[in-house]
């Protein structure tokens, strides 16, 4: 796979990037090691993980949030997504060959991110990232003072380049705008989600990152799975150890009527050109130009063949339009 540039960087990153949020959450340190070493064996040199990627980090979300105290993962690790893939590149030797990226998901304020920083190295057994995230929006920190902390670890080398993720177009401009005003280090990299059933970025926020040059490093292509067609309207038949089954509140995000609606005619145009439902879901999401890299999930390595074969794909631009339009929707 041919490397693509984030943002104004020399960062080179595959067109598909790993996803490590189910390593001691959905799946043991073993599978992880396997799917890691297939990912690289494949061309896919650049994985995604956060603090908040962990078996404990889910079982204390569903604790706190939705008051249920159960065991759904493989392990209550907090951070074990981080100390997996700390442990995989310090047993392969391999640190120079991936690129890392990783988040601050507790908080931006400078305090926080100082110590999210000092906790995700230490995790991970290096000594910086290649880029560092915001993964979510904070409200309660302006965006200035997150930045001037952000900028503090670029110049001391903790990380080559900084992103965000799940920021609205405004805010976006807004991070930018506060970059250029002091003198910041800027957002290389913007991390959204983007599939079929949620495809509202291409409205404003891939024009934005295309006038600026940031690159899109889109995630959840298959919805967390919603597009594999395996779920009905009925939330408690959730299949033991889905995604939705360990993170229920995704069916909050892409339960809907008009995501079923798409889901039908997802399975019926997979049976008329006779490819499977995953890999034309996610042909759509790979084929738009404005992405630089879409990650992908996976607890079996055919899982990574079926992104692979999904980005040599292709879609005409005549079936993509196509299938924009279903769901009752006409981007």
């Amino acid at each position: 796979m041919e490397l693509r540039s984030v943002g104004r960087t020399d960062i080179q990153i595959s067109p598909i990037g790993l996803g490590c949020v189910t390593f001691g959450r959905e799946i043991d340190e073993e599978s992880s090691y396997r799917i890691m070493d297939y990912a690289v064996e494949s061309g896919i040199n650049w994985f995604d993980t956060a603090e908040a990627y962990g078996g404990g980090n889910a079982r204390t979300y569903r604790r706190n949030v939705l008051g249920v105290d159960d065991v759904r993962e493989v392990t209550g690790d907090v951070g074990s997504s981080e100390l997996i893939i700390g442990r995989w590149m310090k047993d392969r030797g391999c640190r120079d060959d991936v690129v890392i990226c990783s988040k601050v998901s507790s908080g931006s304020s400078p305090e926080n991110i100082e110590s999210a920083m000092n906790a995700s190295l230490d995790r991970l057994g290096i000594d910086s990232v290649d880029i560092y995230e915001i993964h979510s929006p904070d409200a309660n920190v302006p965006i200035d003072e997150s930045l001037d902390a952000l900028a503090a670890h670029v110049k001391a080398g903790r990380t080559r380049a900084l992103g965000c993720s799940n920021f609205t177009e405004p805010l976006l401009r807004e991070a930018l705008q506060s970059s250029e005003r002091h003198g910041y280090p800027r957002f290389e990299v913007l991390q959204p989600p983007y599939s079929l059933a949620a495809p509202e970025a291409e409205n404003d926020l891939f024009p934005l990152c295309r006038e600026q040059q940031i690159s899109t490093t889109t995630y959840s292509p298959l919805a967390a799975g919603f597009l594999t067609g395996k779920y009905t309207p009925d939330r408690g038949e959730f299949p033991e150890g889905s995604r939705f089954h360990i993170i229920p509140g995704h069916a909050d995000i892409y339960f809907n009527e008009d995501n079923f609606n798409m889901v039908r005619a997802l399975r019926k145009k997979a049976d008329e050109i006779g490819e499977p439902m995953v890999r034309l879901a996610m042909a759509w999401a790979m084929s738009n130009p404005d992405v630089t890299s879409v990650l992908v999930g996976a607890r079996k390595t055919e899982q990574i063949d079926n992104a692979i074969e999904a980005h040599n794909l292709g879609l005409s631009p005549e079936l993509r339009a196509e299938m924009s339009a279903w769901g009752g929707r006409s981007n």
